[in-house]
């Protein structure tokens, strides 16, 4: 793992990534953890906020211009402002399962589907996660948060 080429890129980028890696994180712990609780809706209001930043900040990447300095991947962070409208117009309305559905959608697609998507050779995160240091590091990363993950599993299903 190499963080120069994130550190060399446009802050519209670092603010990006800045935003969407607690995002990636929190949201996963939300989808783990007991829902309605206060705990969850300050979780959930904190990852809106860091979904609606992670989109915005989008509009200014541009480092695939197909039309007028724009992509295909930008129409999902429109997905994503959507998204974040329905599901907070859900929650408002006790409508719960369009809430979880639009939740769910705007995690998958604008977490998991567009963080693949960042791995794709030449782009900045591929150079991050695939360069420079030891692999081992970003493995033993990852592994520490699939455990934790595991842990507040375990623990949630104690509780309930």
């Amino acid at each position: 793992m190499n963080l120069q080429p994130l550190l060399d890129a446009p802050l519209a980028v670092q603010i990006h990534v800045a935003a969407v890696l607690p995002a990636a994180l929190l949201g996963a712990y939300i989808l783990l953890d007991r829902k309605g609780t206060p705990q969850h809706r300050l979780f959930g209001k904190i990852w809106m906020v860091l979904m609606v930043v992670t989109s915005l900040s989008s509009f200014f990447i541009h480092g695939i211009n197909l039309f007028y300095g724009f992509s295909p991947i930008h129409l999902l962070s429109i997905f994503v402002l959507a998204g974040a409208w329905r599901a907070i117009s859900a929650a408002r309305a006790h409508n719960i399962r369009a809430h979880k559905a639009s939740v769910i959608g705007m995690y998958l697609g604008g977490i998991v589907g567009a963080g693949l998507f960042t791995l794709i050779p030449g782009r900045i995160m591929n150079a991050v996660v695939f360069s420079g240091g030891p692999s081992w590091i970003l493995l033993l990363t990852l592994a520490a948060i699939v455990a934790m993950f595991v842990l507040q599993h375990r623990l949630a299903s104690r509780r309930a």
